[in-house]
């Protein structure tokens, strides 16, 4: 039997001819990832083990994210943790204030990963890097303590699910809503410990940050990870940013899937899930009536450029709800500054909305627009589990950055299409 992407590449990291699901293996990795919450707890882990080195200086990255800047006295002591050791250690790829931006928007900006590779990082959101080719996944702080010193990690090998995208999407549908629709089909369960693997003709009209966005979220469906087949689309962004060799895996034609989903792209409208779980989806002419106080376009999920873009497009000549707080955080501070540069910073600006330094912030209750009891927020990120984004009697409604933009201006969660 012929092996999936993600099991070709776990198997050439492991030095095995061959793997298949369920089989365990010791693999190298290619990058370790922490941020400022989880690196500490695997700075701990790793002095208690009473390792010395790390295993290699430029296969190790710390992003300083969540609280930065640091929003109280223990977000400080976290963050005084990886600067001490990032700089004992001689961490190449740390990122602090004014150089950092939310991890999974800025390690494939800086060409961290790339096709074929394997990156285990201390954030469920790891998943994100299948976007490129990668195996990429979450990983708990004690495996990244060890994959700090000794460059390795074990897994369990995935099985895998294969979903066969076809057609094109529709104006003002994007990323946000084919992973919200696939969650609303298969449950918060329905890939479970399973590889999510992308591809067909269909992958010609998502762009890089939609591809992004989707495996990102491959983890709410329970997924270990999401991946995309390579193509024109992956290798035209990877070369503008990877220098070093890679290798790019292509499934065997007699690869074998659990199920296979077919997805038409051209049938998916935009998609809001409500809360408290990823999957309870509804289209947007599902929705009813929903009155909000809170938006926020940004995050791992959808603060990148083409996101900015689409914001600021909608948000043109519009000035948000008189009640509605709109809070925009571009995803890194090269879409920080791109943003000014294109004129989109202004047009936030002037809808009346606050535009943030990079950081997760809001999107896991740490702060930058903390939710009161009541309250509900439509969000760009990517979980609206119960107290998510604050109180836990407020609501956080899961939306593409159109849907968010719209709703921003009507006060209610809005159709883009129609402001």
């Amino acid at each position: 039997m012929g092996m999936t992407m993600t099991q070709k590449i776990l198997a050439a990291h492991a030095g095995l001819d061959s793997v298949r699901a369920g089989q365990l293996v010791s693999a190298r990795a290619d990058m370790v990832l922490g941020n400022d919450i989880t690196t500490p707890v695997a700075v701990n882990e790793f002095n208690k083990a009473g390792f010395t080195s790390v295993f290699d200086t430029k296969k190790v990255a710390i992003v300083l994210d969540h609280f930065i800047p640091n929003k109280d006295i223990k977000a400080a002591e976290q963050a005084k943790t990886c600067r001490r050791f990032a700089r004992e250690y001689g961490v190449e790829h740390f990122y602090d204030v004014g150089e950092m931006g939310i991890e999974h928007a800025l390690l494939p900006e800086k060409g961290l990963v790339a096709p074929g590779e394997l990156c285990i990082g201390a954030d469920s959101h790891t998943c994100t890097y299948g976007a490129l080719g990668a195996f990429s996944t979450g990983v708990g702080s004690t495996d990244m303590a060890a994959g700090l010193a000794t460059g390795t990690a074990w897994f369990k090998v995935p099985a895998a699910l294969r979903f066969e995208l076809r057609g094109s999407l529709a104006p003002n549908v994007s990323g946000k809503d084919v992973i919200l629709h696939i969650i609303g089909m298969i449950g918060v369960d329905g890939a479970l410990y399973k590889s999510m693997e992308f591809g067909g003709e269909g992958l010609k009209s998502l762009t890089i940050d939609d591809r992004l966005c989707i495996a990102n979220m491959a983890i709410e469906a329970g997924g270990k990870n999401g991946i995309f087949e390579v193509d024109e689309t992956t290798l035209a962004y990877v070369g503008e940013r990877v220098s070093r060799p890679y290798t790019v895996y292509t499934p065997d034609p007699d690869a074998e899937y659990e199920k296979v989903y077919e997805i038409d792209l051209s049938q998916i409208k935009s998609t809001v899930a409500f809360p408290h779980l990823p999957e309870n989806t509804r289209t947007i002419d599902q929705v009813g009536d929903v009155a909000i106080d809170q938006v926020v376009i940004g995050s791992c999920t959808n603060g990148r450029l083409s996101d900015m873009a689409a914001a600021a497009r909608i948000l043109k000549g519009h000035h948000v709800a008189r009640d509605c707080r709109t809070i925009i955080i571009p995803a890194t501070m090269q879409i920080y500054r791109d943003c000014m540069k294109l004129g989109y910073t202004d047009i936030f600006l002037d809808a009346g909305c606050v535009v943030s330094t990079p950081t997760c912030g809001p999107c896991l209750g740490g702060y930058m627009g903390i939710l009161a009891e009541g309250e509900r927020c439509v969000s760009t990120t990517n979980r609206n589990f119960v107290g998510r984004m604050g109180h836990p009697k407020s609501e956080v409604y899961l939306a593409s950055p159109e849907v968010a933009a719209a709703s921003a201006i009507a006060g209610k969660i809005a159709d883009p299409n129609r402001i």
